[in-house]
């Protein structure tokens, strides 16, 4: 979400007011088949599974289960030697008489073999004949051979009821252990497996972080459904609700296996998932790893006394540094360890919803300079959530959101302020960092371990289009293009979508940039909140997403491919605490810098716990037309924290748990199909190409020549070659991978990888060169450069002066 600083103008560019596109709705192809709908007949006995008794309370039925021949209602729950799912019991009900052992002998009393049940049965009776042959005949004493026979095969009533005890429990024993290890090992392990051995590329070579404990341990549940209970890290424990045939599962001893699934509507991670026809049902992680003070205003609210209030991230760290009575800047890694939790990915699952968002600043790989974010930390929370990601079938967009010098000035950039990616004297300088952070991150999702979880990569969020011109910001998409094919390969599955933001450009100008660049999806922000205010009810806006973006989204996916809302929200006014930055105030009530009248009070549209049934409705009618007519789509965002002044959410229309929690948002987001009305929808498949097929990466060299990095020249700040400019001699970083615990009892290694996926990338990092001069990050697009660049003499600007705030981008 972008907060806005200046003018009372639109956020989104996109002629999104006057379309004349039709009414439009999205395609909706048909749920995949449930898996109930399958039988799959058990041929051995080692096939069958354990009564629905012997599993946990809500744990999934793993598949391949056998059901037992227990065919008549009522009949003995005993079971038979061997069943199968198209086995008939012959001798009506489920009876311990029925077994193997049991049927060589006649417990019948009077009634003859030849006759009922048994008619051709075992024979053991030297005196009867079979058929017309008699049995050897046997002289005193009567024969030792037949008495142990009849000792072996003795009818129930003569044996030890202990023993048959103890030999019940003992087969108990065995049919659990078959019915747990043998449909996990067909259902999620043996594909796993498989789906490694074809895609694991990385260095045999990497040492594995696990480590064993020596202690014994109890084997654990790893996987579960609806009402199965879940342990999480810390020995908590919470209750598992999904209602969409989702199921979770982890194991310590097998970390990256990805049998889970989110909802039964949704691929497993291990199975294909096809853009275009699979819809991408998301939210944002806002706030979480890349703070945003109308998000978690508690971080803030402590400072606003301070001389500089915080009023980003940078002035949050900063001013944290310098509260050390209350824990300095290590109250960030409590907000990290808290905000989110695994239990929310486990509520995102539950609530219908498949892939999430995740915003990270460049902070998570290094700081330089002085820069005073907290670095490093971030990453390891994202690796928890790629871990909890894994355990509950959810699949990650990760977004970088925030460029050193700021793409866009926004708070959420990190730095409140001017633009200087792209723009002004460091704006090359600032894109080289930005570029060798986006390799980084490209190396590390693109290893097998995480590529099938980690599956789509926002190389950066929302930069200003209109101020940098479409031709730089185009030259740099196609060098971050390279570098992220670079680090997996080309084709499907080899590392992530790549997703580009429409830099508030009319997508229209983006059609044709990228022929047949290998999966490159196109995002956009559709906000209305940020434009011209109106005290029109919330039911007025019901149709609202279908007829301004409902035909964009059709006209973009036939024109670029995937096409992807990488935010939007509830919002149709920009009321609620610090929406457009910290005491800016709100166009609605007239108290934003520029906005002119006031409109009304904000508080009917913040006082969400005195709203009523129907201002519920009308906001839920409008959250199921957006999502049908986006189509694909990240909710902005999954949380809003609440204000330690007033207790209690102050931004309602963004918060998607909140909206769950009392009935605003939809349970099941499936009942935004169709809501538009759509006659004229867009058809799927997607070209080859742009899913990974045939004809992916044969971008023309025509094109490649015209987008060459870097530009000769940037916005306002003149030829590239008179600017501060990085070498690449630098040590490269490499992000860490995540730690495993083993069980003791476990012999095999894990192997987490390197943290790089592509061996041969061997490029250094781009650094400073220690005779060159180089201005603050962060100095403003009016400065001048350097003169001379390099010399003995050489040295760096000091901080710059006082920012221009980044004013809204123009309609």
């Amino acid at each position: 979400m972008a907060s806005n600083v200046q003018g009372n103008v639109g956020y989104d560019p996109l002629p999104l007011t006057n379309d004349d596109h039709p009414t439009n709705s999205l395609y909706n192809a048909p749920p995949s088949p449930s898996s109930a709908s399958f039988h799959t007949p058990q041929l051995n006995p080692t096939d069958l599974g354990v009564d629905s008794a012997g599993f946990p309370l809500g744990a999934a039925q793993p598949r391949f289960l056998g059901a037992a021949l227990y065919d008549d209602a009522g009949a003995p729950q005993a079971r038979n030697s061997y069943a199968s799912t198209h086995n008939t019991n012959l001798f009506g009900g489920g009876s311990e008489y029925n077994g193997s052992v049991y049927a060589l002998n006649d417990t019948l009393g009077a009634t003859p073999l030849n006759h009922g049940p048994y008619a051709g049965g075992y024979r053991d009776d030297p005196t009867e004949s079979f058929g017309n042959h008699a049995m050897s005949p046997m002289g005193p004493p009567r024969g030792r051979l037949i008495e142990e026979k009849r000792a072996v095969y003795a009818p129930p009533r003569v044996k030890s009821k202990r023993n048959i005890i103890i030999l019940a429990a003992l087969a108990a024993f065995l049919l659990i252990i078959f019915a747990i290890v043998i449909p996990i090992y067909f259902a999620i392990i043996k594909p796993h497996s498989n789906k490694n051995s074809d895609t694991d590329t990385s260095d045999s070579t990497v040492k594995p972080s696990a480590t064993t404990t020596g202690a014994p341990t109890v084997a654990a549940v790893v996987t579960g459904g609806d009402g199965s209970k879940v342990t999480m890290d810390d020995g908590t424990t919470f209750i598992y609700h999904n209602s969409f045939g989702g199921h979770w599962y982890w194991d310590e001893n097998d970390p990256f296996n990805d049998g889970a699934r989110a909802q039964s509507w949704s691929p497993a991670l291990n199975e294909t998932f096809r853009y275009g026809i699979d819809k991408i049902r998301g939210v944002n992680l806002g706030g979480w790893l890349n703070t945003e003070p109308f998000i978690v205003p508690a971080l803030f609210e402590p400072y606003l006394s301070n001389t500089q209030p915080a009023v980003d991230e940078w002035t949050l760290s900063e001013a944290m540094r310098s509260d050390t009575a209350n824990g300095g800047i290590t109250q960030l890694e409590d907000h990290y360890k808290t905000f989110i939790t695994e239990k929310d990915f486990a509520e995102i699952a539950g609530a219908g919803l498949n892939y999430v968002r995740i915003p990270l600043g460049y902070w998570a790989i290094e700081v330089r300079d002085g820069e005073p974010f907290l670095e490093k930390t971030s990453w390891i929370y994202f690796l928890k959530a790629i871990k909890w990601a894994r355990k509950y079938g959810i699949r990650i967009n990760l977004d970088l959101h925030a460029a050193p010098g700021s793409q866009n000035g926004w708070n959420h950039s990190g730095r409140l302020g001017t633009i200087n990616v792209l723009n002004g004297p460091m704006g090359y300088a600032n894109a080289q960092r930005t570029l060798d952070y986006i390799r980084i991150l490209a190396e590390f999702i693109s290893q097998p371990q995480y590529s099938s979880v980690v599956t789509m990569f926002g190389i950066l969020n929302e930069p200003q289009g209109p101020t940098v011109g479409q031709d730089a910001l185009a030259r740099f998409y196609m060098e971050a293009y390279n570098i992220v094919r670079n680090a997996g390969g080309i084709g499907e599955n080899k590392g992530p979508f790549i997703s580009f933001h429409d830099g508030f450009l009319p997508r229209s100008q983006w059609a044709g940039e990228f022929p047949n660049a290998d999966r490159m999806s196109i995002d956009t922000h559709p906000y209305i909140c940020f434009g011209t205010q109106s005290s029109a009810p919330m039911s007025s806006y019901k149709n609202t997403p279908c007829t301004t973006w409902g035909g964009l989204v059709n006209t973009s996916s036939a024109n670029l491919g995937l096409t992807t809302a990488g935010e939007f929200s509830n919002a149709v006014t920009d009321c609620g605490l610090w929406l457009n930055g910290v005491n800016l105030g709100t166009r609605y009530e007239g108290t934003y810098p520029g906005s002119g009248q006031s409109v009304g009070s904000c508080s009917t549209w913040t006082d969400w716990q005195n709203w009523d049934a129907p201002t519920k409705s009308a906001i839920k009618n409008f959250a199921l037309a957006s999502m049908d007519a986006l189509q694909d789509y990240f909710f902005w965002t999954w949380k809003i924290g609440n204000s330690s002044v007033t207790g209690k959410v102050e931004t309602p229309h963004w918060s998607y748990q909140l909206g769950l929690e009392n009935g605003w948002m939809p349970t099941d987001p499936r009942a935004a199909i169709g809501f538009c009305g759509n006659t004229d929808p867009w058809s799927p498949p997607l070209a080859a190409w742009q899913t990974g097929g045939a004809g992916a990466g044969d971008i023309p060299a025509s094109v490649t020549s015209a987008l060459a990095w870097p530009p000769a020249t940037l916005s306002t700040g003149g030829p590239v070659v008179s600017l501060p400019a990085y070498t690449p001699t630098g040590t490269v970083v490499t992000l860490p991978v995540p730690p495993f615990t083993q069980s003791s009892k476990t012999t095999a290694t894990i192997n987490a990888g390197s943290g790089w996926a592509n061996s041969a990338d061997t490029a250094g990092m781009f650094v400073a060169i220690p005779t060159c001069s180089y201005l603050d990050p962060w100095i403003g697009p009016t400065a001048s450069p350097p003169s001379p660049l390099c010399s003995s003499a050489a040295h760096r600007r000091s901080e710059p002066s006082e920012p221009n705030l980044t004013p809204t981008p123009s309609a």
